[in-house]
């Protein structure tokens, strides 16, 4: 079996474009669309990878993400922010809350193939 991804987004055509393009390649594709209870999919999904937008309903990608960085068992876990926000202060709080990596939308499907490719040790 592929490799485990949870993308957790809340516009549907990124939702798609993005599963798809990860499917096409092998990846397990889960999705979870609100930030209120994000953290405990990522918990119970145990991804290899989490794809994160930073403007979600309930709590900011950034929330979400400095949750992950601050559980033991999920500090180490990469993490791929997208954002429609690509102003240099975003990308410093993204670096800050523990991002590995910011893509700004709208991106190539080869950009975000490529970043989980390397994001993620095989």
């Amino acid at each position: 079996m592929g490799k485990k991804v949870l993308l957790i987004e809340d516009e549907q055509n990124i939702i798609e474009a993005v599963s798809f393009i990860l499917s096409r390649d092998g990846w397990e594709v889960k999705t979870h669309s609100n930030g209120h209870d994000a953290i405990d999919a990522v918990r119970t999904r145990a991804p290899d990878i989490v794809i994160l937008d930073v403007m979600l309903p309930g709590k900011s990608g950034f929330d979400i993400l400095r949750e992950i960085r601050a559980d033991q068992g999920l500090a180490h876990l990469p993490v791929l922010m997208l954002s429609a926000r690509g102003q240099a202060k975003d990308v410093e709080m993204a670096e800050h809350a523990g991002a590995n990596q910011y893509m700004t939308k709208p991106f190539s499907n080869a950009e975000v193939l490529d970043a989980v490719r390397n994001l993620v040790v095989s």
